[in-house]
């Protein structure tokens, strides 16, 4: 597979796990990167000046038009952790007994929280697609099974602070904004987070899950999910025509081939 020299790609999310795995494989296949980063000197170190850098944040939509300039595909990989945490960023940091308010208060909560679900899984992604140029050839986005069964266990527990009603917005917002886009939704992330510097363990990184890739449709799968893995759909799908305006899930499951083929994948997806 191979890539036009004109071809630009936005990552936001980049210096999370999966977002990491993604420029890997960006680079690896000798397309351009650009980073939307808030923290330059961090993407700078991690990625050893091969990317471009933009200084933006998909929660603050005026900081997002500067960073399209000859984009044609964006890969997003943001997201925050479905509980409560540190990573939601209070302001000011709670207090031990502030705590337990925030967990049984829902606007004290996202009054506080700088990167909840709301800010970061539905309002970013919002800004993110207003913001995004109108010839872009792919919108890719890495949401989460479960979002169509949110009243299901183990889904109703993950979703206890609305993470997945987040995604779901985000999914929703990309899909009726007329761009072609592949939303990737995997299972419980495993491989990982990588939190590396070294750019050549990233280009180098293998899956330990030792497990096949299963792509479904409908939202049906559940299981682990190997964040190579999901990096590598990100990125295989764009090559593919046929998985625009497509919505999958990925799993690792069964024996491992040799050779992941990514396209009978997509367009063979699993009913079960």
């Amino acid at each position: 597979m191979t890539s036009s020299v004109k071809d630009l790609v936005l990552v936001a999310g980049a210096t999370g796990g999966v977002g990491q795995l993604v420029v890997g494989e960006l680079l690896e296949k000798g397309l351009g990167v650009r980073i939307l980063t808030r923290n330059p000197a961090k993407a700078q170190k991690m990625f050893n000046d091969r990317v471009e850098i933009a200084v933006g944040d998909i929660r603050d939509a005026a900081t997002l038009p500067a960073a399209m300039t000859n984009v044609t595909h964006i890969i997003c990989c943001t997201g925050t952790t479905a509980f409560p945490s540190g990573r939601w960023e209070f302001d000011p940091d709670p207090s031990w007994i502030e705590w337990a308010q925030l967990l049984f208060d829902p606007q004290l909560r996202e009054s506080r929280a700088k990167n909840s679900p709301q800010k970061v899984d539905a309002q970013g992604v919002i800004n993110l697609v207003a913001a995004a140029p109108p010839n872009l050839q792919r919108f890719v986005f890495v949401s989460s099974c479960g979002v169509l069964r949110k009243d299901q266990p183990p889904f109703n527990i993950l979703n206890g602070f609305g993470v997945l009603d987040a995604k779901q917005k985000g999914e929703q917002a990309i899909a009726n904004s007329g761009l072609p886009y592949t939303i990737i939704r995997p299972g419980r992330l495993i491989d990982g987070p990588y939190t590396s510097y070294d750019l050549n363990s990233l280009l180098k990184a293998k899956t330990d899950s030792k497990l096949g890739v299963v792509i479904g449709q409908g939202d049906k799968l559940a299981g682990d999910a190997s964040r190579i893995d999901v990096a590598s759909a990100c990125v295989e799908c764009i090559f593919i025509p046929a998985t625009a305006r497509q919505i999958y899930e990925l799993a690792n499951k069964g024996t491992r081939p040799t050779f992941i083929d990514w396209e009978k994948l997509f367009l063979q997806p699993t009913t079960v």
